[in-house]
């Protein structure tokens, strides 16, 4: 049997298939796209809110810093709340459409890729899915893809907003180390910079996983808790080559940002020397070039997965080492002169 690459067969699949990153990037970005148009859209009707008395104007006028932060203070007073219950609408709002819009691009996607790597499992490569066993017996009985992918999402949101209050009660633990009578920020700093490494991976962790337990919630027909444990069994079962997949296409997108900061530095470099509209036009397609490729490699990255997911057990399992075979004499011949314990029997020349 040949040797399979997961890695490249899911390089192979996005650049094969482009409708599936054009598919990731069609709802990714209507999300980004939804959100920035909500912020701009709230910033602005929320500064026309602000209340702006003739002595704040007269005081902005002065230039000077102490009457201009009266001032500014002043203008926010009252209105601070409003604007956070605003943004916390907002962000309900938000974070909903984006787990319908999550839970629908990849259901499309990933029915997209079984189907791509089915149409190619022949006789060539010689190995069967590994869910022609109990998983298709009752598949109809089984949970909607869509019903588990909202509940993975929805723990994805979760996992965020729980990291988002654990880095505040971080921040707050840290911040007894030092006193207005003791002011210590530098004990302030490393008590925080672990607690916060330590929160983001776990959270990014989290994340990850419930990305990868959508495979088997559409594969499989498996709840959302039935797709985490999946995704772990796989996680242990083929540990290297899901370290493999991870590894590259986290290599791949190490070099294109790379990539990217360096040819946005140019333009920031020669901005004295370059109109502003079309500096800030020639910064936005490059970012905006950065995020398609992006998304080009995160499909290429659940594509090795379901490839790693596809693949049987016999592929993974160690080879077994033919034993030589046995040359050595199982019998001893007992009229042998030097095997003999009688003196005088070896006769000497």
């Amino acid at each position: 049997m040949s040797r399979i690459s997961p890695t490249l067969e899911g390089f192979r699949a996005a650049w094969r298939q482009p409708s599936l990153a054009l598919a990731e990037i069609a709802w990714r970005w209507t999300v980004g796209a939804t959100t920035c148009a909500l912020l701009l859209f709230g910033f602005f009707e929320y500064m026309r809110t602000l209340p702006v008395t003739n002595g704040d104007l007269l005081f902005l006028r002065t230039k000077q810093p102490v009457l201009i932060a009266q001032a500014i203070s002043h203008i926010l007073r009252g209105n601070f709340d409003r604007a956070a219950l605003a943004g916390m609408l907002a962000a309900v709002a938000v974070c909903f459409a984006w787990i319908v819009a999550a839970s629908i691009g990849r259901d499309l996607t990933l029915r997209a890729l079984l189907e791509y790597f089915a149409s190619r499992r022949d006789g060539a490569e010689n190995f069967a899915s590994v869910d022609d066993g109990a998983h298709s017996q009752d598949r109809a009985a089984r949970t909607r893809p869509l019903r588990a992918l909202f509940g993975l999402n929805f723990f994805r949101v979760a996992a965020v907003l729980a990291a988002v209050l654990a880095l505040q009660g971080a921040a707050i633990l840290a911040r007894f180390a030092s006193s207005p009578e003791h002011p210590r920020p530098g004990m302030v700093f490393l008590i925080f910079l672990p607690l916060a490494g330590l929160i983001i991976l776990a959270a990014w962790s989290l994340n990850w996983l419930f990305s990868l337990a959508a495979i088997f919630a559409v594969r499989n027909r498996e709840d959302a808790l039935g797709s985490l444990s999946s995704a772990v069994g796989l996680c242990l079962d083929r540990f290297g080559a899901v370290v493999a997949v991870s590894s590259w296409s986290s290599a791949a997108h190490l070099v294109l940002f790379s990539g990217m900061m360096t040819v946005v530095s140019f333009p920031l470099g020669l901005a004295p020397l370059i109109k502003a509209r079309l500096l800030i036009a020639g910064v936005t397609l490059v970012i905006l070039a950065y995020f398609a490729i992006a998304d080009w490699l995160y499909v290429a990255r659940l594509a090795g997965y379901v490839r790693i997911a596809e693949m049987p057990e016999e592929i993974f399992a160690p080879s077994s080492i033919p034993s030589p075979p046995s040359t050595l004499r199982t019998s001893i011949d007992r009229d042998e002169p030097i095997l003999s314990d009688v003196p005088g029997l070896i006769v000497e020349t």
